[in-house]
């Protein structure tokens, strides 16, 4: 249903290749993530290459955090290998969110730690960005920025996939607040077990930025890794869960009754 709705020229058979292609790689994904928990530093080296790191090296020089956004695309975990890339002073810090089980939640935040990333917990992100602040700390965040928000959290909506899409803009949004310059992780598959991340700058300088113009930056950027190699996003959810509702009509009010009268309603009991 998503790839179908998300590409409407294909061919019910382009579907069902697209739809295949994306349950091996899965499975190598699952493997992959597996491997992580024994790779050395040397073989993660050979799998997961970065490029344009300086970019964001230059603005950690200036004292500038940076906001890189990525998405659930290729193998988004092998991405936190990235301390082993970057000087010690300038700490990769992905945002995560803690699981219900205990046990789990363990195991996932030691995994994605053991390159030397300083995993931060949804909740958390905020008062640590503040922190940062006050004592003139620099660091780099990961956000994952391709999930649905909450129903009550839908602040914005494009156009993506050929859908009507709710957008996350907490990046966005603590990006023009604090002014941390803001990069897309686009990350493609060389081939199987081989992946790059290549830093496109999104904006350098997010306070001279509209509203929603990182967000919808973003959302093109993701959307033409996708268009490109379907297979490589993570399709095994229900991706759109909400419709926009449409705007009412201009200058059309919603018509309502007028109160009945003094007594009215118990005379039509009667």
């Amino acid at each position: 249903m998503n790839m179908t709705k998300s590409f409407p020229d294909k061919t019910i058979h382009e579907i069902q290749a697209l739809e295949r292609g994306f349950y091996r790689f899965f499975c190598d994904l699952f493997i992959e993530t597996i491997f992580e928990m024994h790779i050395s530093e040397k073989e993660i080296h050979r799998r997961m290459t970065f490029g344009n790191l300086e970019a964001i090296l230059e603005q950690n020089a200036m004292n500038k955090s940076v906001m890189i956004m990525t998405a659930h695309y290729g193998n988004w975990e092998w991405t936190l290998a990235f301390p082993t890339y970057s000087p010690e002073k300038y700490p990769s810090n992905p945002i995560y969110k803690r699981l219900r089980n205990n046990l789990i939640d363990k195991l996932t935040y030691n995994l994605r730690s053991r390159y030397g990333a300083s995993l931060i917990e949804k909740s958390d992100l905020l008062r640590t960005l503040y922190r940062f602040q006050k004592e003139k700390q620099t660091g780099n965040f990961w956000m994952i920025s391709d999930q649905t928000p909450n129903s009550h959290s839908i602040h914005y909506w494009t156009n993506f996939l050929n859908q009507d899409t709710p957008a996350v803009v907490g990046t966005e949004q603590l990006a023009r607040k604090f002014d941390y310059p803001v990069f897309y992780a686009d990350i493609s598959r060389i081939k199987r077990g081989y992946y790059h991340c290549e830093f496109i700058p999104i904006s350098l300088e997010p306070t001279k930025t509209v509203q929603y113009e990182i967000t919808e930056k973003y959302m093109n950027m993701l959307e033409k890794s996708i268009v490109a190699k379907p297979e490589f996003w993570l399709w095994s959810h229900k991706r759109w869960k909400f419709q926009r509702e449409p705007p009412a009509p201009k200058g059309e009010e919603e018509k309502k009754e007028p109160p009945a009268p003094k007594g009215e309603k118990e005379r039509e009991r009667k």
